[in-house]
Parts: C-alpha cells; sequence; structure tokens
C-alpha cells in the first residue's frame, strides 16, 4: 500500500513543479527574447533497508530552449535583434554582468544605454554613454553611432556581443550568467538594427502540455484515494478477524 502512494505522491510532486515551469513559459509568451525554460526528472534511489524498490523523482539542472525566436521588424533604431546565438551583456541589479536576448533599448536621463527595464547595457569599455541631443543608429557588429546637430557621426561605443560555447544558467531575474564567470567580447556577433527577437514559447504547445499535465495530476490524486480507500477495507478486514 504504501509503494503506491509514495509512487502518487512523487509523480503529483513532479506534474505540479511541470506545471508550474508551464506557466511561466505561458506568462513570458510576448516577452522579447525570452527563452522557454525546460524541466528534466531523474529517478534517484533511495538509500536504506527495504526500500531497494524505491527512486525520487528529482529535479535536474533546469535548462532552456536556445530556438530562436521570431524576428519582427520595429523601425526603431533603438531596437536590435541578436544574430545567431550571440547574447547581449548587461549589469544586473546585483552589479554582475549578465546576457539577455532582449534587444529593447533605450536611453536614461543621463545618455547611459539602457535596456526597457533600465538595466546599463554593457560596451566593450563599460556602460555607454551617449552625447545629449544626437542621433543614435546601431551597426550590424554593435558599433553605436552619434549623429549631432551638425550633421556629424562620432562613434561613441560598441556593444559587448558574447556567443557561449556551453548552455548559461537563468537566474531568478531572468537574466542568463556563464558558470565560468564573464564571457569575452566575441568580434564575430552580429545583431539586426531595427527590429526585436520574439519569445520562442509557443503558446498553443503550452496550452496543450498544461492540459496534459493538469490531467496527469488528476490521475495521481485519484491513486492516492484509491490507496486511501483500499487502506480503510484492509483496517475493517483486520479488526474482523
Amino acid at each position: 500500500m504504501d509503494r503506491m502512494i509514495y509512487l502518487s505522491m512523487s509523480g503529483a510532486k513532479a506534474t505540479m513543479q511541470r506545471q508550474d515551469t508551464l506557466a511561466n513559459n505561458l506568462a513570458n509568451v510576448s516577452t522579447t527574447g525570452f527563452r522557454a525554460e525546460l524541466q528534466a526528472f531523474r529517478a534517484v534511489p533511495v538509500e536504506g533497508s527495504g526500500a531497494s524498490t524505491r527512486v525520487y523523482a528529482l529535479e535536474t539542472t533546469p535548462a532552456y530552449d536556445s530556438t530562436p525566436g521570431p524576428i519582427t521588424a520595429t523601425g526603431r533604431s533603438l531596437d536590435v535583434a541578436l544574430k545567431g546565438n550571440a547574447w547581449l551583456a548587461v549589469q544586473g541589479l546585483d552589479g554582475t554582468e549578465a546576457y539577455t536576448r532582449g534587444g529593447a533599448l533605450d536611453l536614461s536621463a543621463d545618455g547611459t544605454l539602457t535596456t526597457r527595464s533600465g538595466l546599463t547595457v554593457m560596451g566593450d569599455g563599460g556602460p555607454i554613454q551617449t552625447p545629449a541631443n544626437s542621433e543614435i543608429s546601431i551597426g550590424s557588429d554593435g558599433t553605436l553611432s552619434a549623429r549631432g546637430t551638425n550633421g556629424r557621426s562620432t562613434v561613441v561605443g560598441r556593444l559587448k556581443l558574447v556567443t557561449p560555447e556551453a548552455p548559461m544558467q537563468r537566474g531568478e531575474d531572468g537574466l542568463f550568467r556563464a558558470a565560468d564567470g564573464d564571457l569575452p567580447a566575441d568580434a564575430t556577433a552580429r545583431v539586426q538594427d531595427g527590429a526585436l527577437e520574439g519569445s520562442n514559447v509557443s503558446a498553443v504547445e503550452t496550452m496543450v502540455s498544461m492540459i496534459s499535465a493538469a490531467r496527469q495530476f488528476e490521475a495521481q490524486m485519484k491513486m492516492l484515494q484509491t490507496a486511501e480507500a483500499d487502506e480503510k477495507v484492509a483496517g475493517q478486514l483486520l479488526s474482523m478477524s
């Protein structure tokens, strides 16, 4: 009896965790540059006497879907879509360097280049400052040019673009970081100006997966109810003997 209860409980818990991941993905279906979170489980045997047939269903290291999202032209000079496996370096709220595919950029009041959410965008030499009252354009290699009122263009910096060789880790702030620290700038990385990369989450597939997960959870709960009913019947039979 305890085997049925244990298996049902373990399956229900794993299904709830999967549902949480799917819900988060669905909530970010319109987030620029969002990478769908993947979830996987591994079986870990339970140690101890009499438990050789038991296994835990434990979540493995969370990963993400690296499939590029759809590119949409915006015509905005501060919007960039990163090509290939290039990532944009930004400064996280904790002060560390992090990476994102969200290329919707903006300028702060003092001319600092930031993301739409207010994070400082990193250049090859640190944060990028732009002169006041200038028109900013971004080249395919990430070079920023400022055109003043006199019509002359001046290079003010270059976006720090990186190309990780191994999958990065997603932090609680939604930004990605490399396991070995800050990545070096990649001179061959390219961007598409006047465009943004959308989320790679499929709303239809995610909804279908959520329905499937809900049905799996219901099946696990029915097994728990069945185990409870069988235990009551067994207890009644034992009390009669």
